[in-house]
C-alpha cells in the first residue's frame, strides 16, 4: 500500500476503505467487505502492518491465502484465514492475534484505542506466527491451500480501523 491511493487493491462486499492521506493510512468504512491486493498471490511470506481502532469495540481483520473473491467477501473467511483484530471479543478464539475459529492467541497484546499498533504475520508452508507491537502472540500449523491473496475486513458500520505501512 502506497499510503496515497487503493491502486493494486479491490474491494469485495458493501464495506468500503477510504485513503486518510495525512498519516498514509486506509480506514474502513461502511458494512462487511474485504479490501484485497490484487496483484499478486503469495506463497511463502512475511506480512507486516501497523492497525488502529478508534473505540474499544472495533472489530476487523487481516486475510492470508485466500482465492480470487470476486465480490464476495465471505470466500476469504471460507476459504483463507482471518488475522482478527477484536479486543473485546466475547471468546479467546476470535479475540485480537486469533487466527478466528482456529487458533487462540496467548494473549491481547494491542495498545488502547487510538494508538497505532504493529502485526507481523509469518507464513510458511502450513505453520503460521502472529507477533503483535513484538509479543508472539499465536503459533497455528493450518491445512488449507498454500497460496492466495492478502486482504484487510471492514467489519460493520459502527467499526473504524485504520491501516498503514502494509507490505510483504
Amino acid at each position: 500500500f502506497d499510503g496515497k491511493t487503493l491502486d493494486g487493491w479491490k474491494m469485495a462486499g458493501d464495506g468500503r476503505f477510504v485513503v486518510i492521506e495525512e498519516d498514509g493510512s486506509v480506514e474502513s468504512e461502511g458494512g462487511m467487505g474485504l479490501l484485497w491486493h490484487t496483484k499478486q498471490k503469495y506463497h511463502n511470506f512475511i506480512l507486516k502492518l501497523e492497525w488502529r481502532i478508534s473505540d474499544e469495540g472495533d472489530n476487523s481483520g487481516v486475510f492470508v491465502r485466500f482465492p480470487d473473491p470476486d465480490d464476495n467477501p465471505r470466500i476469504a473467511v471460507r476459504e483463507g484465514y482471518e488475522i482478527q483484530i477484536d479486543d473485546k471479543a466475547g471468546d479467546a478464539i476470535h479475540q485480537t492475534g486469533a487466527i478466528y475459529d482456529f487458533a487462540v492467541p496467548t494473549k491481547v497484546a494491542s495498545n488502547p484505542a487510538g494508538q497505532w499498533n504493529t502485526m507481523e504475520i509469518q507464513v510458511i508452508n502450513q505453520f503460521y506466527t502472529i507477533i503483535i507491537n513484538g509479543e508472539k502472540v499465536t503459533e497455528f500449523t493450518g491445512n488449507r491451500q498454500t497460496e492466495g491473496y492478502i486482504g484487510l475486513q471492514a467489519h460493520d458500520d459502527e467499526s473504524k480501523v485504520s491501516f498503514r505501512n502494509i507490505m510483504i
